[in-house]
């Protein structure tokens, strides 16, 4: 025993000895073992705890991201070497513009010249805005959307085109005497018609490694490229006939009518000056030949400015006289229906489409139209001329109130006219003036028709006592005695229905 106690390893030697029946005898068997697997699944539960807390917290990071980048340019999108991530439409505005100033070409031409020139010196035309959408929309909107390392390039939206860069390096390089001038395609304000202008042969500069360093600075842009360039003699890099070609086909394009109207009662047709703006005729140097093209935005600015203009209506109530019954007598103000045109880009993608295929077109804007409304005033007070009594008959509620004796317009252009009409202006005393006289100190003057009207003619008693129109007459009004004129006067107010009745007498009638 002395041995055992005093020896370190002995106790551990012997329990390990131990068979599976010593231990179940000595009491340590099934129920203490549970506690030795507790402590052994313990980490187990802990890593499954915290990987749910990263999968969550992923989750939870992805749509934060996706949220946090819906109107701003994904991780991983650049405008060349510029990474824009994070960037709102706002900002990328500022760093397009940023870049394209930056974007330049020195040119030189080994014989001691040297210009630098940015894009809009070469005419270069970056579509801001559309390069601005790319850069939102680039790596679409899916999963990958928000995965920095997934890298998405984006180059400016431009139009290049051949003559801005053969003018700038042919008025920079070449001296006015020297200088290759294509034929050119213009419109005449004067005539209304594109017309040819020739050009001539001459020295050009070799403009295709400028043209190669614009194209790479639109897909990467904000740097300075340096190229050289060299010189030839050509012919006239466009031919007259060749810009007399386009010219007939644009003023072909001009003789195609564009009529636009709201459903209702305006229409405008397009001015010509205004097509001849949006037909672009692009001279293509190493074809030889003017192209043409139709500016679709141009067609936007004008059709979304001006159609409004023309063909947008305020509701106008109509208004009508009637008589006892109801019968309209006349209207006085005709209703017009209230019309606001809208969707100007389906307009926009008509008119393109017939300047396109060479085809006139009318074509109905879409619109809301309001119905005009219908107000009836029922005219107590009526007058009836009768020229072939030489009479005017007064009605109040179409019971006769007054019949005075009258003289009217005399024929052969001056007769007093038939119709309906209102009292709609009146004078207690005026100086009438017309064709061939003057009178003055007119009293009593009630007008229902332009410049005709019940006034008194002290100047006119015959006319007016026999009714002989065809020896008296006036030049179109009702001649009075001065008391009757001042009646009618009186009592007829503006908006007194005065119809003018009967035919022409030959000769006096009473």
């Amino acid at each position: 025993m002395d041995n055992v106690m005093n020896s370190g390893n002995e106790p551990e030697a012997l329990t390990s000895e131990l068979s599976q029946a010593d231990i179940a005898a000595l009491g340590i068997g099934a129920h203490a073992m549970p506690k030795k697997q507790v402590k052994h699944r313990l980490p187990i539960i802990i890593a499954a705890v915290v990987f749910a807390v990263l999968v969550v917290a992923l989750i939870a990071s992805f749509f934060g991201a996706r949220w946090y980048y819906k109107d701003k340019a994904a991780p991983g999108v650049h405008l060349g070497d510029v990474a824009v991530a994070g960037q709102n439409a706002a900002q990328l505005k500022q760093t397009v513009d940023h870049e394209v100033q930056n974007s330049k070409v020195t040119i030189t031409d080994g014989q001691g010249k040297k210009a630098t020139a940015g894009f809009k010196d070469l005419g270069v035309k970056v579509d801001t805005d559309k390069t601005v959408q790319d850069l939102l929309a680039a790596k679409g909107d899916g999963a990958g959307r928000v995965v920095p390392f997934q890298k998405a390039d984006v180059k400016l939206v431009a139009d290049v085109t051949d003559l801005p860069i053969n003018t700038y390096l042919t008025n920079t390089f070449v001296k006015d005497g020297d200088k290759a001038v294509p034929s050119s395609v213009a419109f005449d304000g004067n005539s209304s018609q594109f017309v040819a202008a020739a050009g001539h042969g001459g020295r050009a500069p070799e403009m295709s490694g400028v043209k190669n360093s614009v194209n790479t600075l639109i897909a990467d842009p904000g740097e300075t490229k340096t190229v050289k360039v060299s010189y030839k003699t050509i012919d006239t890099p466009v031919s007259q006939s060749a810009a007399q070609t386009a010219a007939d086909a644009a003023n072909k394009l001009l003789a195609n009518k564009i009529v636009i109207n709201n459903g209702d009662a305006s229409q405008f047709e397009l001015p010509v000056a205004q097509v001849a703006s949006w037909i672009k005729p692009n001279a293509d140097l190493e074809k030889g030949q003017v192209n043409l093209s139709i500016d679709k935005n141009a067609i936007a600015g004008y059709i979304n400015s001006e159609m409004p203009k023309q063909l947008n209506q305020d509701m106008v109530s109509q208004q009508d006289i009637v008589d006892g019954n109801g019968k309209v007598m006349l209207t006085m103000t005709k209703g017009v229906n209230g019309v606001k045109v809208k969707d100007g880009d389906a307009v926009v993608n008509q008119v393109y489409s017939a300047m396109t295929s060479g085809q006139p077109a009318t074509i109905q804007a879409a619109a809301d139209i309001t119905k005009f409304d219908v107000k009836q005033t029922k005219s107590e007070m009526r007058i009836v001329v009768d020229r072939s009594t030489q009479t005017a008959t007064v009605y109040k509620n179409d019971q006769v109130v007054k019949t005075f004796l009258v003289c009217t317009g005399k024929p052969g252009g001056d007769e007093t006219t038939l119709g309906n009409y209102v009292i709609y202006l009146r004078y207690a005393v005026q100086t009438m003036r017309g064709p061939g006289y003057v009178s003055p100190n007119v009293r009593w003057v009630s007008y229902f028709n332009g410049g005709e009207g019940f006034h008194t003619a002290d100047w006119n008693p015959v006319g007016i006592a026999t009714g002989n129109p065809s020896e008296y007459g006036s030049h179109g009004c009702v001649n009075m005695n001065v008391n009757d004129a001042q009646w009618i006067y009186d009592n007829c107010p503006q908006g007194t229905l005065v119809q003018v009745v009967g035919d022409q007498p030959a000769g006096a009638v009473r």
